[in-house]
């Protein structure tokens, strides 16, 4: 069993995880949570001073995966922001077809935490403006007519792509949701 306090974080993290991407925020109890990484009660608490908190930590740890996935993607065709778009929804698709997909984080933040003011809500309501603000500077660089009305579409269509696997399961979405979205790039696009 490691003893270090980095690693008891990273337990209670990894549990937090797994129960809140399956059971939802206010369904795991900070009990469950301690029992299920094997910590005692004041380990939690030194690393996560409220349930809140290991939330957004959750939800941060997401928002980092997510962007190392679109630098990735980005980086792959650097020439091409058009194809950087398209990509980033091939990338989307590709996660809500994996057997462990549950969702997105920040939409499941908004949905339980509807108040405005709650840091999950906020963080979440941030990071898809982050996303927005992305696909407004791609589809700039692409030469979209409107750029901020094509990244409202693109984000509305991530969005929906990310319920509809929650909904449904691991499903590939693939094609579906890359034709609409070269679709509405294109539709921009074209001169």
């Amino acid at each position: 069993m490691r003893t270090s306090n980095h690693s008891a974080r990273e337990r209670i993290l990894a549990t937090a995880t797994d129960l809140f991407s399956r059971e939802g925020y206010r369904a795991v109890g900070t009990d469950t949570i301690i029992e299920r990484s094997g910590v005692a009660k004041m380990t939690l608490y030194r690393h996560f001073a409220a349930k809140n908190e290991l939330i957004c930590a959750y939800i941060e740890q997401t928002i980092e995966k997510f962007w190392a996935s679109v630098e990735q993607v980005v980086n792959e065709h650097p020439d091409s922001p058009r194809e950087q778009l398209v990509k980033i929804f091939e990338m989307q698709a590709a996660d809500v077809a994996d057997p462990t997909f549950c969702g997105c984080s920040c939409l499941h933040a908004a949905v339980e935490f509807p108040e405005p003011d709650h840091p999950a809500h906020k963080l979440a309501y941030q990071h898809k403006q982050d996303v927005r603000a992305r696909f407004c500077d791609l589809a700039r660089q692409a030469g979209a007519r409107q750029p901020e009305v094509l990244a409202d579409q693109l984000l509305m269509l991530m969005n929906g792509l990310l319920m509809q696997g929650r909904m449904q399961g691991p499903t590939d979405m693939s094609l579906p949701v890359v034709q609409a979205a070269k679709a509405l790039i294109d539709v921009q696009l074209a001169r």
